[in-house]
């Protein structure tokens, strides 16, 4: 079965729903990235246009101390995803870096979306518990 869909303007076929079910969610993912990129940035200029309009100065460079800081953060990191488990681990950057829901994290790895919350939960409590 042949399905089409008109999306911003342009006609799209798919043969299949797998397809289908594919490019929505990665739409979803994608405008959801969007919109998360566009509150940081709100008034829709680029990082470095804000900083060059806001304070008149060019963007700014790390300096060499705070190289070492940011370094030494992600050490700090790099540890605390060492003491969770791979399967926390996984789930946790899937969600955190990906952006993928907790049900889209269930249905990859094949678990609940309560299994999946739990993990996050508890990766989450292990940072809290590491920086305080």
């Amino acid at each position: 079965m042949k399905i089409t869909i008109k999306r911003y303007s342009r006609k799209m076929t798919y043969e299949d729903a797998a397809t289908l079910d594919e490019f929505w969610e990665l739409a979803k993912r994608t405008e959801r990235s969007l919109d998360r990129e566009q509150r940081r940035h709100w008034d829709g200029r680029e990082c470095d246009e804000y900083i060059i309009a806001a304070q008149g100065v060019l963007p700014y460079c790390a300096t060499p101390e705070e190289l070492v800081c940011q370094q030494e953060t992600l050490d700090e990191i790099l540890a605390v995803l060492a003491l969770c488990t791979k399967t926390q681990r996984e789930r946790f950057l899937l969600y955190a870096l990906y952006d993928y829901s907790y049900a889209e994290i269930g249905h990859l790895c094949g678990y609940s979306k309560a299994a999946v919350h739990d993990s996050i939960e508890g990766v989450r409590k292990k940072f809290f518990k590491f920086f305080r």
